[in-house]
């Protein structure tokens, strides 16, 4: 008769690159501990050609997903929101594991969280109207300014938020059209993990969004100076290292978010500062009467 007692079947994830799994190219991994120092998993390190390959995936998916309605992509988060949902016991686990909070606060973070993809699902198709228009001009024109995707962004996520500051900084910049290649938190990668995995069985098409684990200190540097990399978030940089990273971003002309001194409350009503770093305003004339 077999026992109670049973082995625990130990996990290794993977990464999240252009819309698949796959391993390290070095072979590294780490191991993940919860809160209290006790193993939860092993997870991939993603290496320097990992972060490459992900660049690549993400300008890949760019002009499809830039070029989808503003509509279609808040359908689109709307639905890794119904996805999260299904899998909201998973995200309690592993955010309190991660983090080390109560069941009760887990809950209110996954809840918040899923809340913070409605919330930027349902702005898509309002920007153009709120950051856009018609200019007043002198002379027989029209004149208008709208919105539009800078491209590819790279994400340092937040280190102590490890899901509801990662969905902060991710979902704005997927609302606004842009494609993302993140670097998740060292020490509490497991929420990210499993949203690839809602990701990967929601729709959104492959390459729009690319799943780091690792080292934001080690990876930072090569998405910084990476030239095919429009934009950089550097909220997860570590503080001794975001100046020097914020240099290498100027040699290609990025669009840099700057670390803040310490970690935000993420709970708080994110307004438009989030998605308004990497849009650029584009204006177009055209004579009255033709």
């Amino acid at each position: 008769m077999i026992g109670n007692d049973r082995l625990a079947v130990r996990k290794t994830y993977k990464l999240y690159v252009n819309g698949a799994f796959p391993r390290s190219e070095s072979g590294r991994t780490y191991e993940v501990t919860d809160a209290k120092g006790h193993f939860l998993a092993n997870t991939a390190w993603a290496s320097r050609k990992d972060a490459r390959d992900a660049v690549v995936a993400a300008r890949g998916a760019f002009a499809t997903w830039s070029g989808a309605t503003a509509y279609n992509r808040g359908q689109v988060l709307y639905r890794v929101a119904e996805v999260m949902e299904g899998r909201h016991v998973q995200f309690c686990e592993e955010v309190a594991a991660a983090e080390g909070l109560s069941t009760s606060k887990a809950r209110a973070a996954v809840d918040a969280a899923i809340d913070r993809w409605v919330w930027y699902a349902g702005w898509t198709d309002k920007l153009a109207a709120v950051l856009g228009g018609s200019n007043p001009v002198a002379g027989p024109y029209f004149d208008f300014s709208t919105p539009e995707p800078t491209g590819v962004v790279a994400v340092l996520a937040p280190q102590q938020s490890s899901l509801l500051g990662l969905v902060s900084v991710l979902a704005p910049v997927l609302a606004t059209g842009n494609t993302a290649v993140v670097v998740t938190s060292k020490e509490r990668p497991l929420p990210a993990v499993t949203l690839g995995e809602v990701l990967a069985t929601s729709d959104v098409p492959g390459g729009v969004v690319n799943l780091l684990t690792g080292s934001a200190e080690e990876l930072g540097p090569w998405l910084a100076e990476h030239a095919d990399v429009d934009g950089i978030d550097l909220t997860g940089a570590p503080a001794s290292r975001a100046m020097e990273f914020e240099r290498e971003a100027a040699g290609t002309i990025k669009r840099v978010v700057r670390p803040p001194a310490t970690e935000p409350d993420w709970t708080a009503d994110p307004g438009l500062t989030r998605m308004t770093p990497f849009l650029e305003t584009k204006t177009v004339w055209h004579p009255m009467g033709i």
